[in-house]
This record gives C-alpha cells, structure tokens and sequence, in this order.
C-alpha cells in the first residue's frame, strides 16, 4: 500500500463517507452552505423553541449536569438533555458523523474540538452562527479563530487549553538554575546540571507525548510553531520544508540523539507522561494544564507536591507557541429549535458561568476577563502563565480532511524522531504525503 493510500484509508474509516469536499473548502463554501457528504439542510429558523440536546463528551468532573439543571429549572418549556458520548475525542466525531450523514435531529447543540470546524462546516452539517444572536467580544483572539471557516463563525468557544512546561522547582534551584528555560538548548543544558545532583540519580530530563497518535500531532506542530514555521499557510497549502520547519522538528530529534529525551517517550500520551513526571521520573514536563493539581495533590499520590513550577513550553529561539486545544460549541444543521440553541449556547458561555466553570473543575476559560478574576488565580496561580501561552498559542492545520492530515503528520514525525530517517528528508517526505492528502 501506498503512503498516501495509508493515509486515504485511516481518513476513510474515520470520516465514513464524508470523504471532504475540497473543492468546495477552496471555493470558500460558508454560511451553511459549501457542499460535501452532508446533503441538503433545512433552512435555518433561529426563533424556533422547544427542548434541545447537548451531545459533548463525557463529563469528568461532575459540573455540567448541576450547570444545566439550573438552566432547566429557568426554561421549563425549553429543557435541555445532556447526551454524553465517549471520553475519546475520535469516538465522539465518529458517533457526530454518523449521526450527521442520516441527517439526524437527535443532536441539537455539539461539543466540538476545535479542529472539526472546517469538516463539519465544509459539509454543511452545521450552522453559521447568527451574527444578531451571537456575541464574542471578549473572547480570546485565537480560540474565536477556531470555531471559524472562511471568515464565517461556526461555533462559540467554551474551553480552551494549552500545554504548559512543568518543572522541578526544586531540583532547578538545587542546580543554581534561576529561571525556566525559554529554550530547547536552555533546557538542555539545565538538565546537564540538574542531572548531575546526587538526589537527581535515575532521572531522565523531559517528556512530551510522542507516541503515535494525535497527541505527536500536537507534539509535532508545536515544535513547528515555536521555531517559527508552521504546517500549512493561510491559503491551506503545507510548508514544512521551511528552514523553520525543519529547525522546530530537529530540535526534538536532538533531544533524542543526546539522550535528554528518553526512548520511553516514544511510547508516551498525556497520562503516561504525566505519571513519569508525577513519580519523580522527569525534570521537565510538557503537558496540558489538568496536571497541575495533580502533581501538587497533598494525598501521597505525587512524588513532586509542592516542589512544581509551570513555565511556557520552550522554543529554538524563544518561548514556543503551544497547540491550541479546547471545545467549541456548534448547532447541528438537522436539529429543531435553534433559537433555544443559540440561548443555552450563550447561557453556557456567559462570564458568569466561565468562572464558576473555571473555578469548579480548573479548565481553561474563553473570556479574557475571567483570567484576571481573584478567587481563579489564587486557586489556580499557574492562570496568569496559561493565558499567557493561550495569546501565543496556534491551532492545528485547520484543514477539511484532518483526519488523513494528521496520520501523516504522526507517521513522518515519529519516523523523524525515533531516528528512522533524518530531519530534512523526513520534513520533505511529510510536504509530499500532505500535499497528496490536501489533493484529496
């Protein structure tokens, strides 16, 4: 099988039918409209009420359902019904798809990650935003960005994330380091000294997510991203053979080659990396900021409490530019009562429930002014870092087809660092894989 065969067929299984309609994408397909596997939606009546659905992935931390009795008890004739679907970010798009392609009314309001704007979109299987309805002053710049295809806004952001660089705090200053490093040489030679320490014997100096899975695409582009480069160009075309490109992917692999990255991250995601650091494993950490309590938890289950500090990740040059995450919220195209859509959407996104939201269950907030709020940041006193990183953070390719986007990233990535093909020439098989994938 060809590479490019590989990658149709991971998009294939993972979009279903929806192989994506690029050139509508190009065509600049908008406002409920751009064809593709989705078919013909109803025209959109934004005063319609009546109950609605909330598919989102499964709720960890126990806050939305209290979040949307209080809605139901305010809008008795406009009830909302939480539909949880899996932890997996992949199960929930696959379960949304099928559930699009069937033109389904079951989902009313979607959780969304944020780079399933553009296929969802291209495909008309959900709606633009109504301009009147629908307010995002305030927002956070970059997370406006992703809910947005062609200019046109698809969805309301409601979470966001970015990775942030954990560290021993105590193991810095034991070393007579002063400050997190800013660089991957910087860290590098932090960890040459910190290395060296009696009480530092069997450690190794940093982990990321680097197995292969979407957490290498995340990986990946952020070492990009922070050297200056970036994966695609404004006008959907790839550009990772840019000097840039190439410095932010050799900057990983020299990592591996010196010994600073451990070979066991090759098999890492965000627990098992995590974990690494969390048992004293790791000097350095990149990871999303849900780790942060953990590894200061007081109970006995971390080894680092209170000896933890958080930077942002590290650049070539610089501090880097971390991957966007975070969930948008959309309307499905094929669901009944948008106008009360659009309320709970607004409703869930106010200022007054990001910061109760924030405050109960720490994750990233949309709204700029929920940063500043004081009982957040002495909750949580990494904020002031992570809405730094939110302002330098970069989305994923925010192409139609991701799906095979991202196989090919993760292929030529962790062929790049597991040292089966050197830098350039692997940057160079990757321009070639996506614009092949890019060509549909």
């Amino acid at each position: 099988m060809s590479r490019f065969g590989k990658y149709a067929k991971t998009f294939a299984v993972t979009a279903s039918a929806a192989v994506m309609a690029l050139a509508t994408a190009c065509s600049g397909g908008g406002s409920g409209g751009g064809g593709g596997g989705g078919g013909s939606a109803p025209a959109v009546d934004w005063e319609e009420r009546g109950p609605i659905t909330f598919a989102t992935g499964k709720d960890t931390t126990g806050q939305l359902q209290s979040v949307v009795e209080t809605w139901n008890a305010e809008h008795p004739e406009e009830t909302v019904t939480v539909i949880e679907l899996p932890e997996s970010a992949d199960e929930q798009r696959t379960q949304m798809v099928n559930n699009f392609q069937v033109q389904s009314d079951q989902y009313t309001v979607l959780g969304m990650d944020v780079v399933w704007t553009a296929e969802f979109a291209a495909n008309q299987w959900i709606v633009e935003m109504p301009a009147d309805k629908t307010n995002l002053d305030g927002f956070l710049d970059a997370t406006v960005e992703t809910a947005a295809y062609f200019d046109r806004q698809y969805g309301v952001p409601w979470s966001t994330n970015a990775q942030l660089l954990y560290f021993r705090s105590d193991l810095l200053e034991a070393a007579g380091v002063s400050a997190a490093p800013t660089t991957y040489e910087e860290m590098w030679a932090t960890c040459e000294k910190v290395l060296a320490l009696p009480e530092a014997a069997g450690m190794s100096c940093y982990g990321g997510q680097l197995s292969k899975y979407e957490g290498l695409t995340v990986n990946a582009s952020q070492a990009v991203n922070s050297a200056g480069g970036e994966m695609f160009d404004a006008d959907g075309n790839p550009t990772v053979t840019t000097p840039e490109a190439i410095a932010g992917m050799q900057a990983l692999r020299d990592g591996f080659d010196s010994g600073m990255i451990p070979q066991d991250v090759l098999t890492y995601k965000e627990e098992e990396s995590r974990q690494a650091f969390q048992d004293g494993g790791l000097v350095f950490l990149s990871n999303w900021p849900y780790v942060y309590p953990l590894a200061n938890a007081e109970d006995g289950s971390s080894q680092v409490a209170g000896k933890t500090g958080v930077a942002p990740i590290p650049g070539v040059t610089g501090p880097g530019a971390s991957t966007l995450g975070g969930i948008n919220l959309g309307v499905s195209a094929f669901a009944s009562n948008k106008g009360t859509a659009i309320d709970f959407i607004n409703y869930l996104t106010s200022e007054e429930n990001q910061q109760a939201w924030a405050l109960a269950t720490g994750t990233a907030p949309t709204m700029e002014s929920v940063f500043s709020d004081e009982e957040l940041v002495a909750e949580y006193e990494f904020y002031p870092i992570l809405h730094d990183a939110l302002k330098q953070a970069k989305g994923r390719p925010a192409v139609v087809n991701y799906a095979g986007v991202s196989a090919a990233i993760q292929d030529n990535a962790y062929a790049i660092i597991s040292g089966e093909v050197e830098v350039e020439a692997g940057m160079e098989q990757l321009q070639a894989d996506l614009e092949k994938v890019a060509q549909g």
